[in-house]
């Protein structure tokens, strides 16, 4: 009888030694191709980080990544599905520290013009954007630099036209429904009256007019939200217009539409949107 030499151990164990070199061979070439895919997205998110501090006009360079993957197959074809960015220290007509961050979706980059850094190439689908100024960088605006020691701090739009919050049926707080392109906020700070420092709280509304946004003070109060105690209306005629201002965002970065505004305590969040973006339309106005 014949010996079948496939059943012998010594097949087996040559089997089993050529198996496990198989498989450390395709697990080494996925390793290879994985990190060739992350370093060519890594190259990619570098080159466009370059640009937009360039374009910007930045110190650092910005975050940038590429969402998906493998990156590979996205730059072969040129279109990328989401691309975020976000900035910081971004220097906007009087403004000097901006924080920008943006989301691009269905973005069109081919790979030649990535690799020899030619981002003018770069096409955005969608793009949405927020640009938030910082209380430090409000306080440089004409008036309210007579305000020492500038805060900023969100408040409902009911508190600052009435000095009450609105209520639902049952005594609860109601939900306001908004125009977005509007909000209430605190800016409290120092003031001098009578030749003596005191901190006054104003309730105003923040309001955005195309590239602009505009704070309306409507009432003073000593104290804050919990603690009130109105100022005289003499006093207030006289003090109001330290807390009104106008803020000229320029033209936003990524040629955005205002949409909306909102107010963070210790900032104002200006949200925007754009169409069918080019990446050069990225810096912002001077």
């Amino acid at each position: 009888m014949t010996q079948d030499r496939t059943a012998s151990p010594a097949a087996a164990k040559r089997r089993g030694r050529r198996t496990r070199r198989l498989v450390i061979s395709l697990v080494v070439l996925v390793g290879v191709l994985v990190a060739a895919d992350f370093g060519l997205a890594a190259f990619a998110e570098h080159t466009v980080s370059q640009k937009a501090r360039e374009q910007l006009q930045l110190t650092d360079d910005p975050s940038v990544t590429i969402h998906g993957f493998p990156f590979t197959t996205q730059a072969i074809s040129g279109d990328y599905s989401h691309i975020s960015l976000s900035a910081s220290g971004v220097p906007i007509q009087d403004l000097k520290d901006v924080a920008v961050n943006a989301e691009l979706t269905d973005v069109t980059a081919p790979l030649s013009d990535l690799v020899h850094g030619n981002t003018d190439a770069i096409k955005i689908g969608k793009l949405e954007a927020q640009v938030t100024i910082k209380a430090s960088d409000i306080a440089k605006i004409d008036p309210l630099t007579k305000i020492e020691d500038l805060r900023i701090e969100p408040s409902s739009v009911s508190y600052v036209q009435t000095g009450q919050d609105a209520t639902d049926s049952s005594g609860g707080q109601q939900q306001e429904d908004q125009d977005k392109s509007k909000a209430g906020i605190r800016v409290s700070g120092d003031v001098q009256i009578a030749g003596q420092k005191i901190e006054v709280f104003c309730f105003a509304m923040i309001e955005l007019h195309g590239t602009s946004i505009d704070i309306v003070p409507q009432r003073l109060q000593y104290g804050n939200d919990k603690e009130t105690t109105v100022v005289p209306q003499a006093v207030q005629k006289a003090l109001l217009p330290n807390f009104k201002a106008s803020i000229d965002t320029g033209s936003l970065p990524f040629e955005v539409t205002p949409t909306a505004v909102q107010v963070n305590s210790g900032s104002v969040t200006i949200k925007g949107e754009a169409q069918n973006a080019t990446f050069s339309g990225a810096g912002a106005g001077r």
